[in-house]
């Protein structure tokens, strides 16, 4: 488990992360989100202790990381795949992180094989792909077995069948009862992923919850409306306060709920073909919800 108390962090008149407060759970894949600039990465940093905290405090397993020998048993992390040395192989690399902590150097190939690198492992580390490196990055935090698992974009530069082979890795170390804490700007794949979120903006949080929870309260729900007496309806659905957009024969209305549109068609006798209820997606609540906390707006002239 990750805790998170009034974390802050100032560089100078500049505060990075301010007073952020949250909890990464075991057993669960929770997604780290926010604009650009609003501080995940710092946030990252400090609770591996690269960044010293301004004021606040973050414990993994009830510990700060800085006080446990041999972390990487501790807490696997992959914050940049460049930051290797590029003249070793991807076995070496690993060996002398395993060397480093006290791990079996049996470990390094297991993990070579577990991320797909086993027949380049031997090749040097300047000459694989973005994608490669990632995977190498993974199998680094991976390497000590640990209970708790940080990765700052780590779905960079993989192909699909790489996404999809991330996507049920961080849910089989969840299955297994690990705190599995995941940055990542693709709204989809966190979608498709994460079982919470933690979303700050400017270095302040804003939301730290269920990922449906999130979705429900971003955006308003909206309802699709087939009917071929649209000009009958329309009238109706304004008169009750709801929105309406018309889109060739379907109607988009937000401010009513599908039971209540249904109810006013049956009362008024009007022909219903199509009645479905829209859930806002991920991205559309995270971009509704992060509005005021993007640093540079396309466009702006600032």
């Amino acid at each position: 488990m990750i805790e998170v108390r009034e974390l802050t962090k100032r560089y100078g008149s500049t505060t990075a992360v301010d007073a952020l407060t949250f909890t990464v759970r075991p057993g669960l894949v929770t997604g780290f989100l926010g604009p650009n600039g609003s501080g995940k990465s710092t946030t990252l940093r400090m609770v591996l202790g690269l960044h010293t905290p301004t004021s606040g405090s973050v414990t993994v397993g009830g510990r700060p990381f800085v006080d446990r020998p041999r972390g990487l048993r501790h807490v696997g992390a992959l914050l940049d795949a460049g930051d290797m040395h590029g003249g070793r192989t991807a076995r070496a690399h690993l060996a002398v992180l395993a060397r480093g902590n006290r791990i079996p150097l049996a470990r390094v190939d297991e993990v070579l094989e577990e991320v797909g690198l086993a027949g380049a492992a031997r090749r040097r580390i300047a000459g694989y792909s973005l994608g490669m490196r990632q995977r190498l990055g993974i199998a680094g935090a991976l390497l000590g077995d640990p209970p708790v698992l940080l990765f700052d974009e780590p779905l960079n530069g993989l192909d699909p069948e790489g996404v999809k082979w991330v996507r049920g890795l961080f849910r089989r170390l969840a299955a297994e009862g690990r705190t599995v804490f995941v940055s990542s700007h693709l709204m989809t794949e966190m979608e498709h992923t994460a079982d919470e979120l933690v979303v700050i903006g400017r270095g302040e949080l804003i939301a730290a919850e269920s990922l449906s929870e999130f979705a429900a309260r971003g955006a308003r729900l909206s309802v699709t409306v087939g009917t071929p007496d649209a000009s009958a309806l329309t009238p109706l659905l304004l008169a009750e306060g709801a929105e309406v957009a018309r889109d060739g024969g379907l109607l988009t209305v937000t401010g009513l709920s599908a039971a209540r549109i249904g109810r006013l068609a049956l009362e008024h006798r009007v022909l219903l073909d199509q009645l479905t209820t829209r859930t806002a997606s991920l991205e559309e609540a995270f971009m509704e919800l992060t509005a005021d906390s993007v640093e540079y707006l396309a466009g702006d002239a600032r």
